[in-house]
């Protein structure tokens, strides 16, 4: 009953991640009803993002150009190098406003059962750019879960040797979280990562 140009925008949308139909069609009509130029400039950017979005040839986050802004702010600490699984970790960390060293994406983790292993994920680059000696601590930032920790233990393995400090993120309770409600994994894991006052 509806026409097929707008058939085929609700298709698309629904593509999304988090995007179930229903949310697809009141995005359609946000942008059938919207004026002209918002359909032009939301078109627009979109292809401008496939056209001139790339990955960084040093960190492999994103950018528009050569090098990423982190690589090349010279006020970040080249001798702390933080490993994150994706952009959106990075940007997770980056919110912190604590780390003020560089990164490194690996685009994914360890996952034997789907297929994935060292050589689909960015650890020869990583290993490339450990040899010119400028880093002395690698913070490991992979996600607490099975792949996380896999990646995170053979990244340990794979490091260690080099003299380099390599380091974790701390795993536990959350800030304003109940030791009541905590599940036996993430206390196990707070108990164990504390530390001195």
């Amino acid at each position: 009953m509806t026409p097929d140009p707008l058939n085929r925008l609700v298709a698309q949308l629904a593509k999304l991640p988090g995007i179930g139909e229903k949310t697809a069609q009141r995005l359609a009509f946000y942008i059938l009803r919207a004026p002209g130029e918002y359909a032009a400039e939301l078109s627009q950017a979109v292809r401008e993002v496939k056209e001139k979005v790339h990955l960084c040839v040093r960190c492999f986050s994103l950018t528009d150009a050569e090098t990423c802004n982190f690589c090349r702010d010279s006020r970040r600490d080249e001798r702390v190098l933080c490993v994150v699984e994706t952009f959106a970790d990075l940007m997770a960390l980056e919110r912190t406003r604590e780390f003020k060293g560089r990164y490194h994406v690996l685009h994914g983790v360890l996952s034997p059962l789907e297929g994935v292993g060292p050589e689909q994920l960015r650890i020869r680059e990583l290993l490339e750019r450990l040899n010119d000696g400028r880093v002395e601590e690698l913070i490991l930032a992979t996600n607490p879960d099975v792949e996380g920790e896999a990646t995170a233990l053979y990244l340990t393995r794979l490091l260690k040797p080099m003299g380099l400090r390599v380091t974790r993120i701390a795993q536990g309770l959350p800030m304003g979280g109940d030791l009541e409600f905590a599940d036996q994994a993430t206390l196990a894991k707070a108990l164990s990562a504390r530390r001195d006052l």
